[in-house]
């Protein structure tokens, strides 16, 4: 049996962007295999008020990454006296990916937040740092059952629409997030790394909140 970056596994994670928001949901299970090594392994990397980091994969790695990029956030507030935008941050997390390309860290991230105009920003990324901005973003375990659901109800009718369709979403914030806590129920069905717990975080310009959703246990 081959090596897999989900041997040490995260589990799913995701991020929705919105008009006037942002939603990031990571699953709280980490196992390995058919065991689970915990049940409350937290995901979510939140950096300031507007912007947050979830990393799916190899979790020792995952830790590692969000302690390079912690430690150099808190060098960025120190030398410019203000938080990092989300773009910044971004634009971080692929420098420091690219920089390990040759020995990787073995996870697949998600970016999300407010941009400077209070507009919802995800970037996604592959393992070795190459990214772009879109209105959502899945990654992990359970990447292949979640997607489709987040096509269908969120992606624009054909990329060749004229003028060009904003890759934002235009659901309400209430209607984005059942449509994320049903993604989840739905893989954690099926996906035996999706499970136990769903930690959510909205950022609005009012500030940040977040939620927990009770997923199946077995």
């Amino acid at each position: 049996m081959s090596w897999s970056p989900y041997d040490d596994n995260g589990g799913t994670v995701l991020a929705v962007a919105g008009l006037d928001y942002c939603i990031i949901a990571a699953c709280t299970r980490m196992s390995t295999g058919y065991s689970i090594l915990t049940r409350d392994s937290s995901k979510i990397l939140q950096l300031s008020n507007e912007v947050c980091i979830t990393s799916a994969g190899m979790q020792a790695d995952a830790k590692a990454l969000h302690k390079v990029l912690q430690m150099r956030n808190i060098m960025y507030q120190h030398n410019h006296s203000k938080p990092m935008s989300v773009s910044a941050v971004a634009q971080l997390l692929s420098n420091t990916l690219y920089y390990k390309r040759f020995f990787p860290y073995y996870t697949f991230n998600i970016v999300a937040g407010l941009d400077d105009a209070g507009v919802g920003a995800v970037y996604a990324y592959d393992a070795i740092g190459s990214y772009e901005r879109s209105g959502y973003a899945c990654q992990g375990s359970g990447k292949g059952l979640i997607q489709p659901v987040l096509d269908n109800q969120l992606k624009a009718d054909s990329p060749l629409l004229i003028p060009p369709r904003n890759t934002i979403t235009s659901l309400p914030l209430d209607q984005a997030l059942d449509l994320v806590k049903d993604a989840f129920t739905s893989a954690g069905e099926r996906d035996i790394y999706t499970g136990d717990e769903v930690e959510i975080v909205i950022i609005t310009k009012e500030g940040t909140r977040k939620e927990r959703l009770e997923l199946k246990k077995d």
